[in-house]
């Protein structure tokens, strides 16, 4: 397990009917796990998603695995500073089509991306090799994308499924009630493989999916019992008592998602917010 997360090695992840590597960035912590996947798709024509931060050195790993190959496209899951920074350099040395979303307003969000045109749900993008359709999934942020690779079966998840965690929800613009109904969608669709924006690939894309659904609904219903029991909370307070399950350095991230999971439970009319905390209605 640890030569597969080598940073800068070209780790064959797919390759049935496309190859598929991997390529870790040097960006290991604690919200990023090992490091941002990028992973490189097809032989001899290519799309790369995900080419992660502006670090040089992962910049330079990535245009040595395609060297001498064609990249037609850079694809960009979401435009936080982990995943899509890379994205322009990449794409002004290779001539390659940027795919993906602007950056919504709010922090921590990548200006620096300019896709090619506005890129919409369901949308396909093929070659000789491969197609890939582009999925549109809201909640970890509105302007996120999946990227289907159709010939695998294998969904690139960025930041909306995880391996081994849990994405966190980031209002304004990030929005529970999108996220579960993301999740939804794509539970109904067929897919083999998970290929997430950090950790390992997951061969049971419907238990992960069914095990994100089970974990949101089971974390609202904590929400709900703790203001039945405790009446109008702070969010500090609630925080404590809600994830009392995480770890203490996770605790400010822990809080962005109770404020989506509150949103939604106000967008659906079962709690308000006061001058001194939420309650249930």
């Amino acid at each position: 397990m640890v030569a597969e997360f080598k940073v800068g090695e070209p780790i064959q992840v797919a390759g049935a009917r496309v190859k598929v590597h991997r390529l870790l960035a040097p960006n290991a912590g604690p919200m990023t796990g090992p490091g941002t996947n990028t992973y490189v798709i097809g032989d001899k024509e290519l799309a790369l998603v995900d080419p992660g931060p502006l670090e040089q050195s992962h910049i330079d790993n990535i245009l040595n695995a395609i060297r001498n190959r064609q990249l037609k496209w850079v694809l960009v899951t979401h435009t936080h500073g982990d995943h899509s920074p890379a994205a322009s350099p990449i794409a002004e040395e290779t001539g390659a089509e940027l795919v993906g979303l602007p950056a919504p307003e709010g922090m921590h969000q990548d200006r620096s991306f300019s896709p090619a045109r506005i890129y919409t749900h369901g949308e396909r993008l093929s070659c000789s090799e491969f197609s890939i359709e582009l999925i549109h999934t809201p909640g970890h942020v509105s302007n996120h994308f999946c990227y289907l690779l159709v010939d695998e079966k294998l969904l690139f998840t960025g930041d909306h499924i995880l391996q081994g965690t849990t994405s966190v929800i980031l209002p304004p613009d990030g929005d529970m009630a999108d996220y579960m109904a993301s999740l939804n969608d794509l539970r109904q669709r067929r897919f083999d493989f998970l290929a997430p924006g950090h950790g390992d690939i997951m061969t049971d894309p419907g238990a992960a999916i069914d095990h994100l659904i089970a974990h949101r609904n089971k974390r609202e219903d904590k929400i709900v019992a703790a203001m039945a029991s405790n009446g109008l909370m702070d969010l500090e307070r609630m925080t404590l008592k809600v994830y009392d399950d995480v770890a203490p350095h996770l605790l400010p991230w822990a809080r962005r998602t109770l404020e989506a999971h509150l949103i939604k439970l106000k967008k659906e009319s079962r709690a308000t917010e006061t001058g001194q905390g939420w309650k249930l209605l």
